[in-house]
């Protein structure tokens, strides 16, 4: 009886320190002398190098088959509702439940922060992100909030079906947000899932582009757990680890998903965001994933550029606004590309072996081989 108390109190403790990652590693493909790209990476090489964007983690992990969370992307630090900001959504491949698409289709523009999680938590972040957004000083006379939630099914390791994350982790992930370094790997969102068969997670890059085609940043968060046939590089790194689909004719599990959110300070619209949405697919296609038939590949692109910010009330009928050209838009779509790529491989660097559900085992990528790998072929400096 006392070693059940013990032991429930115990999980419980684990499960009340949801900002502590259990698993994550430091390293990031850069820290082993690693680049993709040619554009210069922001202070932290993070999402949150695009000013005003915080990001927030809530870890779960419990017993032998919690492993979940809940990941917040805040574009600025006002009041999103108020002040809405121009974002599109593309859909590289339609496998999954992103709340809030059709709206932001329509109009242009996010409301709430962003959330990522587990399929099956969906709902319940949604209905958090409009207690959050209801709650928030100066939304009193609300009457309609658009949730943009996303995610990937995490059920190989964690017990989804147990749907553990609750309405206060989806707002501690939010209240808890900030600038900074960003925790990456088996943290939040991405405590349980996988990628290119090895454990997945959280990562996130950034890039600068250069003054004279405008000094903008982006900044790109990821939600890895899909599959595919791994490079870096253009190095073949499935193939040398022999850990690759279809091979010897056996098909070979490549289903999953790919949450992708790209933030830019550069002043664009919806328009023109969608396109920018539309090359991070090519950042994924870059490291070897396939999109394949059940894998749900979205992008959520925004501009926190705050002379574009849509206020929710205003007595003119003109929305006021400069926006950049069609003919500024290559830089970034590259910076785009790159940050994706990058992001996407340090979610990889940074996971670690995890066990979970039913004793599932996702070794972590071997790192000390796949370094070995690169100076084989010239890639690491």
């Amino acid at each position: 009886m006392l070693l059940n108390i013990i032991r429930t109190l115990a999980f419980l403790l684990v499960l009340q320190s949801l900002q502590v990652n259990l698993y994550a590693q430091n390293m990031r493909l850069r820290d082993h002398g690693i680049e993709v790209g040619i554009f210069k990476i922001g202070k932290h090489n993070a999402i949150t190098d695009v000013n005003g964007v915080k990001v927030g983690h809530t870890t779960l992990v419990g017993g032998d088959s919690i492993r979940t969370g809940v990941t917040a992307i805040v574009p600025h630090e006002g009041n999103i509702f108020q002040m809405k900001v121009p974002a599109a959504i593309y859909i590289g491949n339609g496998f999954g439940k992103l709340a809030g698409y059709s709206q932001v289709e329509e109009l242009g523009n996010i409301e709430t922060p962003v959330i990522l999680t587990n399929t099956l938590s969906v709902p319940i972040a949604s209905d958090a992100l409009i207690s959050y957004t209801l709650q928030t000083p100066g939304n009193e006379d609300v009457r309609s909030v658009n949730a943009i939630v996303g995610e990937t099914n995490d059920g190989w390791l964690n017990d989804i079906r147990g749907r553990h994350v609750k309405q206060e982790h989806v707002i501690s992930a939010i209240e808890k947000a900030s600038a900074g370094e960003v925790g990456e790997g088996n943290v939040g969102a991405g405590t349980g899932t996988i990628c290119f068969g090895y454990k997945g997670g959280i990562g996130t890059s950034s890039r600068v582009i250069p003054k004279s085609e405008g000094g903008y940043t982006v900044g790109v968060l990821v939600q890895t757990n899909f599959g595919g046939v791994l490079e870096i590089g253009g190095v073949p790194i499935a193939k040398e680890l022999n850990n690759y689909p279809f091979k010897d004719k056996i098909l070979n599990d490549v289903d999953g998903s790919c949450m992708i959110v790209v933030i830019t300070d550069a002043p664009l619209d919806a328009r023109n965001l969608k396109r920018l949405a539309k090359r991070a697919i090519m950042g994924l296609a870059k490291t070897g994933g396939i999109a394949s038939n059940g894998s749900g590949d979205y992008v959520i692109a925004l501009s926190v550029a705050e002379e574009n910010f849509v206020p929710y009330t205003s007595d003119s009928p003109v929305q006021e606004g400069k926006f950049l050209k069609n003919d500024a838009m290559s830089p970034l779509f590259l910076a785009t590309i790159e940050a994706t790529e990058e992001a996407i491989l340090n979610s990889l660097f940074a996971a670690e072996t995890m066990m979970g559900r039913d004793g599932h085992t996702i070794q972590a990528l071997p790192v000390d081989k796949v370094v070995e790998m690169m100076k084989k072929y010239g890639r690491v400096k």
